[in-house]
């Protein structure tokens, strides 16, 4: 007699939570959903049914990628961000919900020309390009792959008409002024790596976590730019590392950017540094 749904949901989340596996119980239920192509929120009306043995061999092979760790966004190829699903893979970094504090400060001001440096899956410029129907946007990736990924993304929210995406080596390739730069650039040192879960560590490309130094490198190249690519009175919003704040800070304060400021997260770790080139700034 086949297993139910409902059976074959505890037998993986017992396996996962075995294997080490952070919310086992949330995770099984979500690749149980994608493996009957359900929505998750449907999972409880097909428990008490037999799984059809398709679905069972999916349902398998997803958990047992499931337990040695492979992110279950990369199972599902997507993941939530502000409201919207992009599609991910090994190639970019996932999509963090600690982001979204880099989209509510953006979008708290009015722009019309943004620039993302980093853009990785796109997730960030998508959203603001999304949210912001009148806006155009740049991004840059020194990544082949993660250009087609933020490509496929752009597309997916139809604001590829509004976006040009182009392969560059942070400004090496922009031309132009913006008023709104953002970044979520490389910020582990390198010494930190080790301690990054094993999903981190071993599914997400390192050009997007480390600098292979001490995680002020991406920062001090933007820094370095920025001026050249700001309209005067411009914003750039950075996401940074939770000790991160005041080395930032210092840097673009150094390049002459002015009324720098720190947001916290949810959990109140310092997360975005913001800051402006002064309107009558000499070029």
């Amino acid at each position: 007699m086949a297993e139910t749904a409902a059976q074959a949901m505890a037998a993986a989340t017992a396996r996962l939570r075995g294997a080490g596996v952070p919310d086992p119980a949330r995770d099984a239920r979500l690749l149980l959903a994608h493996a009957a192509r359900i929505e998750a929120s449907r999972v409880t009306l097909i428990a008490p049914e037999e799984l059809e043995s398709e679905v069972a061999e999916r349902y398998e092979q997803l958990i047992s990628l499931r337990a040695i760790r492979v992110p279950v966004s990369h199972l599902l190829g997507e993941r939530e961000f502000y409201g919207r699903r992009f599609k991910v893979s090994r190639d970019v970094l996932d999509p963090r919900p600690e982001t979204e504090i880099l989209i509510e400060a953006a979008l708290a001001q009015p722009f019309t020309r943004v620039l993302d440096l980093g853009l990785g899956s796109g997730c960030i410029l998508v959203t603001l390009l999304a949210e912001r129907p009148e806006a155009t946007g740049l991004g840059v990736d020194i990544s082949e792959a993660a250009c087609l990924q933020a490509s496929a993304n752009a597309i997916l929210h139809r604001v590829e008409a509004r976006v040009d995406i182009r392969q560059s080596d942070w400004f090496s390739d922009v031309e132009g002024r913006f008023d709104l730069v953002v970044s979520n650039p490389p910020y582990i040192a390198l010494e930190e790596m080790e301690g990054l879960s094993r999903e981190v560590r071993e599914h997400e490309p390192d050009i997007a976590l480390t600098d292979g130094g001490d995680g002020l490198g991406a920062y001090r190249m933007i820094a370095a730019g920025i001026a050249a690519h700001l309209e005067p009175g411009g914003r750039l919003l950075l996401e940074i590392g939770p000790t991160q704040g005041a080395a930032v800070s210092a840097l673009l304060e150094e390049a002459g950017m002015s009324g720098i400021t720190v947001l916290p997260d949810l959990d109140g770790r310092d997360r975005v540094v913001c800051a402006h080139l002064p309107p009558f700034s000499e070029k």
